[in-house]
């Protein structure tokens, strides 16, 4: 076995090593994210928002492999490759059926076309609109596209819904973080009377996160998604739907008191910011006792997010 292992190590040449070990990196990365620390400069919430561009390292690292004819090398990229496929390899699969659709978009407070945006959510046909960053001098602009269509309204702050089915029991969500201003309001709640039964829907805001000489800058934003999943803990409603802004994806850890009750969707990408060149899915539509069976992005408007839609199984 001796003999072996020296002739093993013989025929790896000294630069293999290099790629081995930057493929195996990788495959530790995308495996074993949870345990990157995050009390220095939150580095695991940072890893966690661009998760799925590790996967931009293997056929990087294959194409060094193949130009250097390396066959320890190629083997050694399967193990990146079949971590990324375990945590990202359901999203390419088509979905199934749907009852029910909602469009989620972060409108930008000082985007120069609102009714063109509201045109553009319009034309997704979803029974659910829901914006943030609505302004008061923009909202008459979506009340004017969206009104015909979805008659029933609900706005609290710089958040709101516009639905095609009746509203009832609409609410104010505080989610503000202890040190913001009492004027900053961004999180309703509304039961909506759908043809197949009532469903809670949130609509939130999480504030922005900061990236600078400091780190990954989220403690307002963890603040308030625990105060959010504090209020989706104690919600009654037997089927949940949380949709809004999070300036954050599924897999940062910072999201885990909301994101641990609720459940993602099944399919799509869906990369929504910044629009100009989209890196991570910070919107979101996520659910509780209904089935999110798939999201996806639209073309850009006046806003630097793009809209999703979400595709709803209520069951």
């Amino acid at each position: 076995m001796w003999v072996v292992a020296i002739r093993l190590r013989r025929s790896v040449r000294r630069w293999e090593y290099w790629l081995i070990g930057c493929a195996v990196g990788v495959a530790a990365l995308l495996a074993l994210h949870s345990l990157v620390p995050n009390h220095l400069g939150r580095l695991g919430s940072a890893l966690e928002t661009f998760l799925p561009w590790l996967g931009v390292a293997v056929p990087l690292l294959a194409c060094l492999a193949l130009i250097r004819r390396s066959v320890w090398g190629l083997l050694a990229c399967l193990l990146p490759t079949v971590a990324w496929l375990w945590l990202f390899a359901g999203l390419w699969v088509p979905s199934g059926s749907y009852d029910l659709s909602v469009v989620q978009h972060n409108v930008a407070d000082d985007n120069s076309d609102p009714a063109g945006t509201a045109r553009a959510l319009l034309a997704t046909r979803a029974e659910l609109v829901a914006v943030e960053e609505l302004t008061p001098a923009a909202r008459p602009s979506y009340e004017g596209v969206l009104s015909a269509s979805h008659p029933y309204r609900a706005v609290h702050g710089t958040v709101g819904l516009w639905s095609a089915y009746p509203l009832s029991d609409v609410r104010a969500v505080d989610i503000r973080p202890a040190s913001f201003p009492d004027g900053w309001q961004r999180g309703l709640r509304a039961t909506v009377a759908a043809p197949d039964g009532e469903i809670a829907v949130y609509v939130v805001h999480l504030p922005s996160i900061r990236l600078g000489a400091g780190g990954f800058a989220s403690a307002a934003r963890d603040e308030s998604a625990g105060l959010l999943g504090a209020r989706i803990a104690d919600e009654p409603a037997d089927r949940l739907l949380v949709v809004g802004d999070f300036n954050g994806t599924v897999q940062d850890r910072g999201l885990d008191p909301v994101t641990s009750q609720l459940t993602a969707p099944g399919s799509g990408f869906a990369f929504s910011w910044p629009a100009a060149l989209p890196v991570a899915r910070i919107d979101q539509v996520l659910g509780r006792g209904v089935e999110v069976t798939e999201v996806s992005a639209l073309d850009a408007t006046g806003s630097d997010h793009l809209p999703v839609v979400g595709r709803v199984r209520l069951g």
